[in-house]
């Protein structure tokens, strides 16, 4: 099953995908795809119940904008140099436990939305990913365990400013918080669509170029391990997002470097989670 949200900022509805292409209105089952709604087994109930209501539901209009396919998280959790050949084009050395960092919860936005460049910023960059959404609480799990506890997948775009990052005395979450440096979606993939999450093949492009092209399979740790290595050191809850890193091309990596300016446009995909595109705009 495929769950997305619509309708204006703030204003979202929940719908599910079909098959046909149609956004199903199921605002009369649910509000919101949130934390509660997850942990109450809301994905079996929701699939039971448009068996019997499927097709007298409302359609949403062509066209209509769709926001990021869960309510706003508790946390975005992110692991850093998870792909061997971006640690190598980042002057790092693939690090012996999975580096963790998070971004703050005002940088989450639609898969459609705008990417905006802060005030100052001069190396705004680029990052397909794979997401995880969590289903249900995850503290000591184990890694045979894992799965259990994963509601869906989506694409993220993890966008950085790179000087903030790595040159402004601080860690990570300086570079990855700016507001609409979180695109996701444009929908949640429940794991029973995906025949192996280890398995998916992913791409960016900037102004129709390619720019990264990876694979899942290539995850230094995979999405089995991440989950129960971060649920050692905190609790992850239901609804949370944790982003699986990045494959080698990102912008920091070319020669010279490449970043995002006012006019540019992101696409990026992975296998099976559906296509995002994000115009650049100038700061506030």
């Amino acid at each position: 099953m495929k769950l997305v949200r619509f309708g204006r900022p703030r204003q979202e509805k929940p719908g599910v995908l079909t098959s046909s292409g149609e956004i199903l209105d199921v605002s009369s089952f649910t509000r919101e795809y949130n934390g509660a709604f997850f942990e109450e087994d809301g994905i079996a109930k929701l699939k039971a119940w448009l068996d019997g209501h499927a097709a007298s539901l409302p359609v949403a209009p062509a066209g209509v904008r769709l926001g990021a396919p869960i309510a706003r998280p508790g946390k975005i959790i992110c692991v850093g140099l998870n792909y061997a050949d971006h640690a190598k084009e980042s002057n790092s050395q693939v690090p012996p436990e999975p580096v963790i960092f998070s971004k703050a919860i005002t940088a989450y936005s639609g898969p459609y939305d705008p990417i905006q460049i802060p005030r100052h910023s001069t190396k705004t960059d680029w990052e397909v990913e794979l997401a995880f959404i969590i289903g249900k609480r995850a503290k000591y799990v184990e890694e045979k365990d894992a799965m259990r506890h994963i509601a869906g997948l989506a694409v993220l775009n993890d966008v950085s400013e790179r000087e903030f990052q790595a040159e402004r005395c601080g860690q990570w979450i300086k570079g990855k918080s700016h507001d609409t440096f979180a695109p996701i979606g444009p929908w949640l993939v429940t794991p029973d669509e995906i025949e192996n999450v280890q398995n998916l093949a992913m791409w960016l492009n900037v102004n129709g170029q390619r720019m990264q092209t990876g694979n899942t399979s290539t995850m230094v740790y995979p999405v089995t391990f991440l989950l129960s290595y971060i649920s050692q050191f905190l609790t992850l809850e239901a609804g949370d997002v944790v982003g699986t890193g990045t494959p080698p091309g990102v912008g920091m990596g070319k020669t010279p470097p490449v970043f995002l300016k006012p006019g540019d446009v992101v696409e990026l995909s992975v296998e099976h989670l559906g296509t995002q595109r994000q115009e650049v705009i100038a700061p506030e």
